[in-house]
């Protein structure tokens, strides 16, 4: 049986799909269509697509727009052949990719399309980042994401902004991915890389324009199990800059409530990092960044407060499983030595998880201030929210109670 197991995973689904696609958008004697050509690969001498969709044994195939244009108010679509995932360019492959590998690397994309000008390493699983970093070169921003989680990064998508050099290949070639993608691999980089015969080495030249697709939109269809779709524009952050932010304040009751800490510059460059990686996350979400570095990542969940402490839980145990590496050459959970593993606990818990001076990072704005308090009992020191929430005087009292900083983006990044 286990046998049998592993070969599902290794089967390669030739699918029915056809060579090209239309989709129309129609109203009266208007009609505004969008044309697809199917994107296949040669690989050893035979044409593939992809490998399969989100699981083995499910049929898919990858389409890239090639014409037509979409105009609904104010807001038009992407134009027709500005290519990046949806033209890939396989430098090494032992597997061809599925469905998985490509919106893992697309999401890698549209995070680093906001971090072109310095090194930059997003690392992504399952459609969301496990660990995102920027540094002064990229075999450290590499080395810093995947610090960050190491344990979730196993088998992820690795996204840089810079050619990969020798240095940051060997980082990468001592650890297991799936997919690596970049704009362009330096001479011997790949003889590095191949050590890992599955890894599939991406080129994408055309990311050397990625700040272009910054604003762009694309309509984002999801399917309903009836055979029905709903059609949303892809969303689009607005706030880019600090100049963009909104310092707290709000009206309540006739009294008015603000923050009375601006932030840093330290804190603002965390906070304006983190709220554009966080249009990467799953909706509902609550981060922590520290020194341009993902601390704790809470992906989309029911409840505010539940996110907040999921991220500062994953911020504890990834920060005491990297000192277990670095010290031990281990994972905590295979550390045996129970007088090791509590020097380990105890130091974690004095940093606080590392979460002391962090920003905390929230797609939502916070209905109560419970949310909040769970980062700001953890030390964090700046907020960055969109605000909105009739109790946001509930979260610039905690703020101010603690003497952190918060701003408002005025605008929710419900994505996914």
């Amino acid at each position: 049986m286990s046998d049998d197991l592993k070969k599902m995973y290794k089967t390669i689904m030739d699918d029915h799909f056809p060579s090209r696609m239309e989709i129309a958008f129609v109203e009266e004697n208007t009609r505004q269509t969008l044309f697809y050509e199917k994107v296949s690969w040669v690989i050893d001498g035979v044409e593939k697509g992809l490998r399969y969709g989100e699981n083995p044994g499910q049929e898919a195939a990858l389409y890239r727009l090639v014409n037509g244009n979409l105009t609904l108010g104010d807001a038009k679509t992407i134009q027709p052949g500005q290519h990046l995932v949806s033209d890939i360019e396989l430098l090494q492959s032992g597997k061809h990719p599925g469905k998985t590998n490509l919106t893992d690397a697309d999401n890698c994309l549209n995070i680093l399309r906001y971090f072109t000008d310095t090194p930059c390493a997003v690392i992504v699983k399952h459609n969301n980042p496990c660990g995102a970093a920027r540094a002064h070169s990229l075999e450290a921003a590499y080395t810093r994401a995947y610090m960050a989680d190491r344990v979730a990064a196993f088998g992820g998508c690795i996204g840089l902004n810079r050619a990969v050099d020798k240095a940051t290949a060997q980082a990468i070639a001592s650890q297991y991915a799936e997919v690596v993608v970049a704009p362009e691999f330096e001479d011997g980089v790949l003889d590095i890389l191949g050590a890992r015969k599955n890894l599939r080495v991406i080129r994408i030249q055309a990311m050397d324009r990625l700040q272009r697709f910054v604003g762009e939109r694309v309509v984002d269809f999801k399917s309903l199990m009836d055979g029905g779709v709903v059609a949303q524009w892809s969303f689009v952050p607005k706030a880019l800059t600090r100049e963009d932010l909104i310092p707290a304040v709000t009206d309540y009751q006739g009294q008015t409530f603000s923050v009375n800490r601006p932030p840093t510059d330290r804190e603002y460059e965390d906070m304006l990092f983190g709220w554009l990686v966080e249009s990467g996350i799953t909706s509902n979400s609550v981060i922590y960044v520290k020194d341009n570095v993902t601390v704790g990542i809470g992906t989309g969940e029911q409840d505010r407060v539940g996110v907040a402490q999921i991220a500062v839980d994953k911020a504890y145990r990834k920060l005491a499983d990297r000192y277990c590496f670095e010290q031990y050459q281990q994972s905590c959970a295979d550390l045996k030595d129970e007088d090791k593993k509590q020097e380990i606990n105890a130091r974690v818990a004095e940093e606080k998880g590392g979460l002391t001076g962090a920003a905390m990072i929230s797609d939502a704005f916070f209905p109560f201030r419970d949310g909040i308090d769970v980062g700001l009992s953890q030390g964090i020191k700046a907020v960055i929210q969109p605000g909105g929430s009739l109790n946001d005087y509930q979260s610039i009292q905690a703020c101010n109670e603690y003497d952190a900083a918060m701003v408002f983006t005025g605008q929710r990044s419900f994505k996914h």
